[in-house]
C-alpha cells in the first residue's frame, strides 16, 4: 500500500514538472524565439495601415495649359478580417445598391489576405462619408479613404489621346501584385496606359492607432514609421490645346482622324479621332449603361481612328511614288508620261483627265493616274515596297500611345503567298495610284508628310516632351530615335515642288489656299467598296520653312479637298496663329528653361 502511494506521489510529482517544463518552454518560445512575430501581431491589432495612394501624374501641353488635373473623390472600402457580414444590408441601403452587391465583391476577393483592404465603392457622396464617421463605432472594418478622379479641360476631348484609367484585372494583377492592390485603377488606353509607371507614383502608407472597436485614436509614434506617397511626374505633351480643339471641332459629325506632327522634331502637335466618347465618364465609376452604348454604336467611338484604323492612302502615295523613281534615277524632273486619258493593262484604268505629256511635278499637280499606272512598272513592285518601308509605311510609326496598328504594304512575296508564282501583275496598277491591299494609317501619313517637309529627317514622332521635375518645375526631356530615310535634298525639292503647285498652281487643292501663307499639300480619294469615297489630304506649312505637317483621313464622304482638305486648313492656320502669338510674347517675357544634359537652353 505504501508502495503504491509512493508511486502516485512519484507520477504526480514528474507530470507537474513536465506540464510545467511545456508551459517553460511554450513562454520562451513565445517571449523570446517569436517575440518579433507576435509582437507584429500585436500592433495589428493596436495599429491599423492605412494605404496611402499618391497623386496621379498630370498632363500639360506644350504651352504649359493644363489639359488633364485630379479633382479628390471617396473610396468606400471593407477590411474582411474585421468586418461582419451582418452589416451587408445595411452598408447596402446607404450606399444605395442592390443586394448581394458587397457579397459579390467580398467573393471576387476571397483569394487575397483578408487583412488587406477591399474597395466597395468609388464616387460615394459627402453625405454617406458623414454617416460612416458617425457610426464609424458600429462599423468594424469598414472605412474610406480619398482618392483621385481625372478632370478636363474645358474645350479638349481627347478622349482617344489621353485614354482612361480602368479598375486592374486579375491577370495584371496577378503579374504586378508587388505594386498594385484590388481595386487599384491602372491606364487603360491612350497615354494614361503608355506612361502608367510615370504617371501611378509611388504608394506610402500611414500607421494609426486604434482601440478594441476599431475607432482611431491618433498617429502611432508621431508618424514616425509613415512612408510618404510620392506623387506620379507631371507630363508635358507636344500637344497643342487649341490645334487639337480645332481638329476635333473641324471633324464632328463625321469619322475619320487628323494627325498633326512637328516636322523637325517629330512632336504631335494634335490627334484627334471622331467620333468621340465622353472621358468624363470614365473619370472614376464609368456607368454601365454608357459603356454598354458605346460598344453598340457602330461607328465605333471607342476605337482610336489615328493609328488603328487602316485604309488605302489613294493619290496621296503617289508623292511616294515620284520620290522612289526619282531618287533610283528611273526619272528625272525633264521626263515625261504621255496621258491620254487612262492606261491599258489587261482592261482601261482612267485617269480622271486628258493630261498629254506631263513630268512629275506637274503629275503631282494634276494628280494624274496615267503617270503613276506607268511609273510603279518602272519602279518594280519590291522597290517601290522598300521605299514605302523607308517612310514607315507596313510599320508602327512608334508614337507613344498604346493600341498602334501596322498597316500592310505589299511585294512580291505577299502576292506569291496570296496568289502564287503567277500572281495577277495588274494589282500593280492600284497600288501605283495609292489603292489595292496597300493600308495605312491617319499617323503613319502625317509621319510620312513630316519626313517629306523637313528632307526625310526628323525623330520617331512622340505625344511627351517630358516630365516636370517636382523641385525646379523644369522640364526633363525624353529623348527619341533620330529618322534619317537617306534620301537626297534635290528629289525632296522636286516633289515638294508639285505639292506647292497642288495649292497654290492649277492643281486639286487650289480652293484651299491661305492668305499670307503658302503651303503645300496633296489631295487624296481612296476607293471604299463599302460605301462612299473616304477623303484624305496632307500638307505642310509654311512651304519655306515648315513648322506643321498635317494627315487627314476622313472617311465614306466622297473628295479629299472638299472634306479632309478644310480640316487640315483649319488647323495649320490655327497652330500658326498661336505660333505667331507665342513668338510675341517671348519676346516680351522670360523663355521658358528646358534642362537637357545639364545645360539649358530656350524652348
Amino acid at each position: 500500500m505504501t508502495n503504491n502511494v509512493a508511486e502516485r506521489k512519484t507520477f504526480v510529482y514528474f507530470l507537474l514538472c513536465a506540464i510545467t517544463l511545456v508551459i517553460f518552454l511554450r513562454l520562451f518560445q513565445m517571449q523570446i524565439l517569436n517575440q518579433k512575430d507576435y509582437e507584429e501581431k500585436s500592433k495589428e491589432n493596436s495599429i491599423r495601415r492605412v494605404e496611402q495612394i499618391p497623386l496621379r501624374g498630370v498632363f500639360y501641353d506644350r504651352n504649359l495649359k493644363l489639359l488633364v488635373s485630379n479633382n479628390p473623390a471617396y473610396t468606400l472600402r471593407i477590411t474582411p478580417s474585421q468586418y461582419d457580414k451582418k452589416l451587408n444590408r445595411l452598408l447596402e441601403s446607404v450606399l444605395d445598391v442592390e443586394e448581394g452587391y458587397i457579397d459579390k465583391i467580398l467573393y471576387n476577393n476571397r483569394h487575397y489576405s483578408k487583412y488587406m483592404p477591399i474597395r466597395i465603392k468609388r464616387g460615394i457622396d459627402f453625405t454617406v462619408v458623414s454617416w460612416l464617421e458617425e457610426n464609424a463605432e458600429r462599423l468594424p472594418g469598414v472605412d474610406y479613404i480619398v482618392e483621385m478622379q481625372r478632370e478636363y479641360l474645358e474645350g479638349v476631348n481627347g478622349s482617344h489621346l489621353f485614354g482612361y484609367s480602368k479598375e486592374i484585372g486579375p491577370e495584371q494583377l496577378e503579374n504586378e501584385k508587388s505594386y498594385y492592390s484590388p481595386g487599384d485603377y491602372v491606364g487603360y488606353t491612350g497615354l494614361e496606359k503608355f506612361y502608367e509607371k510615370q504617371l501611378r507614383g509611388t504608394k506610402g502608407f500611414k500607421c494609426i492607432l486604434v482601440d478594441n472597436r476599431s475607432k482611431e485614436i491618433g498617429s502611432f509614434k508621431n508618424g514616425a514609421e509613415d512612408v510618404n506617397s510620392i506623387k506620379g511626374k507631371d507630363l508635358v505633351l507636344s500637344i497643342d490645346a487649341e490645334v487639337q480643339k480645332a481638329a476635333e471641332e473641324a471633324l464632328k459629325g463625321h469619322e475619320g482622324a487628323a494627325v498633326a506632327i512637328e516636322p523637325q522634331t517629330g512632336e504631335v502637335i494634335a490627334l484627334a479621332s471622331s467620333p468621340e466618347f465622353d472621358l468624363n465618364q470614365f473619370s472614376y465609376v464609368t456607368p454601365k449603361d454608357y459603356f454598354r452604348e458605346l460598344n453598340e454604336d457602330n461607328r465605333k467611338p471607342l476605337f482610336n481612328r489615328a493609328i488603328q484604323s487602316m485604309n488605302p492612302p489613294g493619290s496621296t502615295f503617289k508623292v511616294l511614288a515620284a520620290i522612289a523613281a526619282l531618287e533610283e534615277g528611273i526619272i528625272d524632273s525633264n521626263t515625261t508620261i504621255f496621258c491620254g486619258g487612262g492606261f491599258s493593262f489587261g482592261r482601261f484604268f482612267k485617269c480622271h483627265g486628258h493630261h498629254g505629256s506631263i513630268n512629275v511635278v506637274h503629275a503631282i499637280e494634276k494628280s494624274c493616274n496615267t503617270f503613276f499606272y506607268q511609273l510603279i512598272f518602272k519602279i518594280g513592285l519590291n522597290k517601290w515596297a522598300e521605299y514605302a518601308r523607308k517612310f514607315g509605311f507596313g510599320q508602327k510609326s512608334g508614337v507613344d500611345i498604346s493600341h498602334e496598328k501596322s498597316g500592310l504594304v505589299p511585294d512580291e512575296a505577299y502576292y506569291i503567298k496570296r496568289y502564287g508564282k503567277n500572281w495577277p501583275k495588274g494589282a500593280m496598277v492600284s497600288l501605283g495610284i495609292g489603292q489595292g491591299e496597300l493600308s495605312v494609317s491617319t499617323m503613319q501619313l502625317a509621319k510620312y508628310t513630316a519626313l517629306i517637309a523637313n528632307d526625310g529627317k526628323s525623330f520617331v514622332p512622340h505625344i511627351v516632351k517630358g516630365y516636370l521635375d517636382d523641385k525646379t518645375k523644369k522640364l526633363i526631356p525624353l529623348h527619341f530615335d533620330p529618322i534619317d530615310v537617306g534620301i537626297s535634298k534635290k528629289t525632296f525639292e522636286i516633289v515638294k515642288k508639285g505639292m506647292y503647285l497642288v495649292v497654290n498652281g492649277g492643281g486639286t487643292g487650289t480652293a484651299l489656299k491661305i492668305p499670307d501663307v503658302r503651303f503645300a499639300g496633296k489631295t487624296g480619294t481612296a476607293q471604299n467598296p463599302h460605301g462612299k469615297d473616304h477623303a484624305l489630304f496632307i500638307a505642310f506649312a509654311p512651304f519655306d520653312n515648315p513648322k506643321i505637317a498635317v494627315a487627314v483621313i476622313v472617311e465614306n464622304v466622297g473628295f479629299g479637298a472638299t472634306y479632309a482638305g478644310p480640316v487640315a486648313k483649319h488647323m495649320i492656320e490655327t497652330y500658326l496663329s498661336q505660333d505667331y502669338k507665342k513668338k510675341k510674347t517671348e519676346n516680351q517675357a522670360p523663355a521658358f528653361d528646358i534642362e537637357m544634359g545639364g545645360a539649358k537652353i530656350a524652348d
